[in-house]
Formats: C-alpha cells, structure tokens, sequence
C-alpha cells in the first residue's frame, strides 16, 4: 500500500518563545486544559516507552492520572512487562499525541514507584468493576482464553461481596520524573515549532528551540 500521498499541511497554531511558559509543568498544564477542550476521547492517554534488560524497547498506550511539579503519575499491574522493565531500567519516555491540535508532548525521565498510600487513595476512586479486576488480570501473560478472566472475574466478585475491595500487592502507581520535556507544535512545509526544557543540575530548567 502506497501512503506517500496521505499527508496534512499543519496550519491551526504556532509555538514561540515568547509564549511559552518558563516552567514546563505549568506550559503542560496550559496544553492539557486546551486538549480537554478539543480532543474528545482520552486526552490523557499517552505512549509509554520502556526498554528491558537486552535493549528491547517496548511501547503501548496508558493514562496520565494526574501530574504536578514532582511527575507523571500512571497506574498499572507491578507484575505486567512495563513494570518489569522498568526493574531493570527505570528510564523512561512519554507522548502525548494530540493530532487534532497538531501538536506532541514528548517527556523523558526516570519511573518511580509511588507509596503504597498514593496507590490506595487512587484505587479508592475506581469504579468497583475495574478495582475487581486489578485482581483479575495476570498482565502481560499468555491465557488460555477470555473465558479465563471471566471466571477470574465472578470469582473475585464472590470473594469480596459487596465489602471493600483492597488494593492488590502486585497493583500500583507510578510516577515519571521528567529531566528532558519537549512541545512540538505542526507548522506549515513541515517547519515545525520545537521547544526543549532540559533539567539543569540546579533545578530549573533551560529552554532551547530545536530545528524541525
């Protein structure tokens, strides 16, 4: 199949020095509120790069749960790939792909676990069927079938009742501590707009334009 020819020329915005916000977190917010505006479906999705002991990346897509100054906060199983990639290799890269607004996020950093008590008053707010099946799910392993989880499932229903569902061990949060993070903005004849804060060793941040 040929998609030489399927391409978009990028108009809607522009990026600039001197709109930018001299600290990052506070330019992402400014972008995210904006993507809450216009994307309609998971603005808080994003890709989660991970490489494991022999160099193999792996990439799939998680949600942002919140984030502030200190990182980027993402909840997953500590026994599914990711976790286990992050193991052996806590550094990590992020994406934020807003195509509808003609713009990225990139974030690097390094993934740490949260506390036990972030986990747990996260996992307060789940809705009950998704904290059941926290329990449920032997991420990243080979199942036999469908039907597995589903049984999986009405048993850890039997089991907790209508009481309280406890957090799982092996289920927590993570949160990405960024050092390098990137906001592309599309611009026409592919002259894209790229701002890069680098962490310096004080703690602010430098802010440099990098070519297209």
């Amino acid at each position: 199949m040929d998609l030489s020819q399927l391409r978009e020329e990028y108009k809607r915005a522009e990026l600039s020095r001197a709109t930018l916000d001299e600290d990052p977190v506070r330019q992402f917010e400014k972008w995210f509120k904006e993507a809450m505006e216009t994307v309609e479906k998971d603005p808080n999705a994003m890709s989660l790069a991970t490489v494991n002991a022999e160099g193999q990346p792996s990439l799939r897509t998680v949600l942002l749960k919140y984030f502030d100054h200190r990182g980027f906060v993402f909840f997953t199983n500590y026994e599914s790939r990711k976790a286990r990639d992050i193991a052996v290799n806590p550094r990590v890269a992020l994406l934020f792909p807003w195509l509808v607004l003609e713009r990225q996020v990139k974030i690097e950093g390094v993934a740490e676990k949260v506390s036990f008590q972030e986990t747990a008053r996260y996992f307060a707010t789940r809705p009950r069927g998704s904290q059941i099946g926290a329990w449920v799910s032997p991420q990243s392993r080979v199942i036999e079938s469908r039907r597995f989880l589903m049984q999986k499932f009405e048993e850890m229903k039997a089991r907790f009742g209508q009481g309280e569902v406890p957090v799982p061990k092996h289920w927590g949060g993570y949160r990405v501590v960024p050092h390098v993070i990137e906001f592309w903005q599309g611009r026409p004849n592919r002259l894209h707009d790229r701002f890069q804060y680098s962490r310096q060793p004080d703690g602010t941040w430098r802010i440099d334009r990098l070519a297209p």
